[in-house]
């Protein structure tokens, strides 16, 4: 972790540069909107300031890492860039951690200091309390309680008038990854990498403007929403439309309401907007586009998407490890159905020998094997643990976990994790490919499929699902849909039908919740 300043005659960098220069260009132009609230880039930006004031009166410095536990609402912005504006790293923190794991994540992070939205103090103080490091709350009423208040310390304190120049090497954040083994790890992002995400995208990849207005459902403490939305968005010049809480119906009220121009979601997202387009009657009239991230895309959900709104999505590809764009289907082209489109500008995305450990063998177009990342997107390494970082960065790429193919146009499809995959009788089954037979029934809304242990084939198909509301599907008669269309090794035997799926913070389906509940 980087505790010092930059050393003159060094290149240097920040990402709270964003909204500086934004804030510069354009402050009248509303930068974020929740509810009935705007606020302005100029707005923005001052709130920023005098947060990063109140901070740096604490001793806030190049190299603390501070946590943040703050949902889709503007004070995220301005706690998020006040840190990153005093060359200190921002820790966020999953808005539905229990007291236990935030207390994992301050003492992991080394952070000593909690910046936790009133909302969300059952678990925050809680988990602040038992790592013993500092905290402060936003969005509290002022009636002079007992915790210290973030608004209050920064109406008293003198705000900063720029932001402190960092190398392009120091570390900007601090995100855990999901945890599907072991403990979660931090994987330490840089100022220049979280910056050359959003000129790559804003170059090449997407093609936001200023003025459009972007959906921010997206949870900001997670990559994809911090990056793509947040950073991009902001860089950018647009207007944020945020949700603190997503569902289907209040997503689509939003579209129309605030004439969104750029969706962005997970799968789980667009499943919802279709649902709610069943029974609200409003029409967004000025959407251009779907991105659509963080899980696979069902082929079927892309079409319905297509017909109800008449706008395509175009699916990307990405870790918190890198940053996290590394593939998309890059705006202004046809996307191409079914897959993650090509390695985006400066990067190499290439297909490697999946039983290999030790080293990285490249393999020809057309083999399946693990999709293996190098560029400039990469993160530096998980924090303070080298043998994990050795293990997921073998010569110069990165190991993704993801098992898929490249073509001949470089166009990248997605098979499924090397986790996930499923071995029965010592096939390989993988569950995308059953899923999206399973999601090709009128009924089905959602489905999940997973492996659970069996004494005699070793694993087992078996598949979660949402039925649309009055749906007259069993469970034997899915099993039989499947059956016809799928060879005998891979269609599910066991069929669990289900009111919805378990989602986690960042609304990818847990997998791991359904083959052990």
């Amino acid at each position: 972790m980087n505790t010092t300043t930059p050393a003159e005659g060094f290149g240097t960098i920040s990402v709270a540069a964003i909204l500086a220069e934004s804030a510069r260009r354009t402050p009248d132009r509303t930068a974020l909107i929740v509810g009935d609230e705007e606020t302005s880039y100029a707005e923005l930006w001052r709130g920023t300031c005098a947060y990063a004031g109140a901070l740096r009166a604490r001793g806030i410095g190049p190299g603390d890492a501070v946590a943040v536990l703050i949902p889709n609402v503007p004070d995220f912005a301005r706690v998020y860039y006040a840190i990153l504006s005093l060359g200190a790293i921002v820790v966020p923190v999953h808005a539905l951690l229990k007291a236990r794991e935030i207390d994992y994540v301050l003492r992991d992070s080394g952070a000593g200091m909690l910046i936790c939205a009133a909302p969300l103090l059952t678990e925050g103080a809680a988990g602040a309390a038992s790592a013993g490091v500092e905290l402060l709350t936003v969005m509290a009423p002022d009636d002079g309680g007992p915790l210290p208040r973030l608004e209050a310390e920064a109406a008293a304190a003198e705000p900063i008038t720029t932001y402190v120049p960092c190398r392009p090497s120091d570390t900007a954040t601090i995100l855990y990854t999901s945890g599907t083994t072991g403990k979660p790890k931090g994987a330490l992002g840089t100022h220049f990498a979280l910056v050359e995400q959003t000129s790559v995208i804003l170059t090449s990849v997407m093609d936001f403007k200023p003025g459009d207005v972007l959906f921010g459902g997206l949870p900001l403490f997670h990559t994809f929403g911090q990056t793509v939305v947040l950073n991009a968005g902001l860089r950018a010049g647009v207007t944020i439309v945020l949700m603190p809480r997503f569902s289907g119906e209040g997503a689509l009220q939003l579209l129309a309401r605030h004439h969104v121009n750029v969706f962005l979601g997970v799968p789980t997202m667009y499943v919802a907007l279709l649902e709610a387009a069943k029974t609200v009657d409003v029409q967004p009239d000025a959407l251009r586009y779907g991105i659509s991230g963080g899980a696979s895309l069902p082929l079927a959900v892309m079409d319905k998407f297509r017909d109800v709104f008449g706008v395509d999505i175009h699916e990307g590809y990405g870790l918190t490890e890198t940053s996290p764009v590394a593939a998309f289907n890059h705006v202004g082209t046809p996307p191409r159905p079914g897959t993650i489109g090509t390695a985006i500008w400066g990067v190499d995305i290439e297909i490697a020998r999946a039983e290999t450990a030790e080293s990285v063998e490249l393999l020809p177009a057309g083999e399946l094997g693990e999709l293996v990342i190098r560029g400039h997107l990469l993160m530096k390494g998980y924090l303070n643990r080298p043998e994990a970082t050795a293990e997921a960065i073998v010569d110069g790429w990165f190991r993704t976990g993801d098992l898929g193919t490249k073509d001949d146009d470089g166009y990248l499809t997605i098979v499924d994790r090397k986790k996930d995959m499923i071995i029965r009788n010592g096939y390989n089954v993988y569950p995308r490919e059953v899923e999206e037979i399973l999601l090709t029934h009128p009924e089905v809304v959602s489905a999940a499929v997973y492996g659970i242990p069996h004494e005699v084939h070793g694993q087992e198909v078996a598949a979660a699902i949402v039925l649309d509301a009055g749906a007259s599907a069993t469970e034997a008669g899915l099993i039989e849909f499947a059956s016809s269309q799928l060879a005998a090794y891979k269609y599910p035997r066991v069929i669990r039908l289900l009111e919805e799926l378990p989602l986690g913070p960042s609304g990818k389906i847990l997998k791991r919740s359904l083959a052990t509940g």
